[in-house]
């Protein structure tokens, strides 16, 4: 595979910086949008964005919070975020729309985009999801779909279970039985709402694991329910995205 960064138009035409790994001398091969985590456009997502070309996908990760301090270390950058609120949705969606629209771009693409976000990547995959025409979504962990957030939340976002009969492909949805954000009875009232409508999606929660249990680099890392979460992710990409 190779890997980098890139330089990707997102919303409003403005040039945000990327990182995109992809593997090298075959075709055929379906993409994933990586929206990263609140902490940042960091090495452990960049990881995660090698992850999947490893596994045969082109993988684009938008830097999101590229207009709030360009330049800035991804700590620093996550802090101006937080102060402003967070990603604005429609910016959101416009930064994934333009990484589709890069990945689809690629020789040897097969037409197919997903996108995977952890934390508050979480509820914004199931925004584009929602927002786009996607082949397949992977939501981790993330809250405020169904709820609003508590008051003093950095996180200036609201619900979208009003926008769920938009959905436009299917949806996986990994969680921790100890998380708070999303709390189990969270997930519940999403997967009914998406049985509801028709929407084919598929829950699983790992018991003994909390919020960012995906996260290697921080005390919240769960082994055992990552490794299980990444073999359901492969399985459904397999499905939905794979040539």
């Amino acid at each position: 595979m190779a890997a980098g960064t890139i330089s990707l138009t997102g919303h409003g035409g403005d040039d945000i910086q990327a990182y995109l790994a992809r593997p090298v001398d075959r075709s055929g091969f379906g993409s994933v949008v990586v929206i990263h985590h609140m902490p940042g456009y960091d090495e452990p997502s960049k990881e995660i964005t090698r992850r999947f070309a490893a596994r045969g996908y082109a993988a684009l990760m938008p830097n999101l919070h590229h207009r709030d301090a360009p330049g800035a270390s991804p700590d620093d950058a996550a802090a101006a975020s937080r102060a402003n609120g967070g990603v604005p949705d429609e910016r959101l969606v416009g930064d994934v729309d333009g990484a589709a629209q890069y990945l689809n771009s690629l020789a040897g693409a097969n037409g197919k985009v997903g996108v995977i976000g952890y934390c508050s990547g979480g509820r914004q995959s199931f925004l584009a999801a929602c927002s786009l025409q996607l082949d397949a979504a992977v939501d981790c962990y993330g809250a405020f779909i169904v709820n609003t957030p508590p008051a003093g939340a950095p996180l200036k976002v609201g619900p979208l279970l009003g926008i769920a009969g938009q959905l436009s492909c299917p949806l996986l949805g990994l969680f921790g039985a100890d998380d708070s954000y999303p709390g189990p009875e969270e997930t519940a009232a999403l997967s009914a709402e998406l049985d509801r409508l028709g929407k084919p999606h598929e829950f699983h929660t790992y018991e003994g694991a909390g919020h960012a249990f995906f996260a290697v680099n921080r005390p919240n890392y769960r082994p055992e329910a990552a490794m299980a979460g990444w073999e359901r992710i492969l399985e459904f990409y397999g499905k939905n995205l794979a040539g």
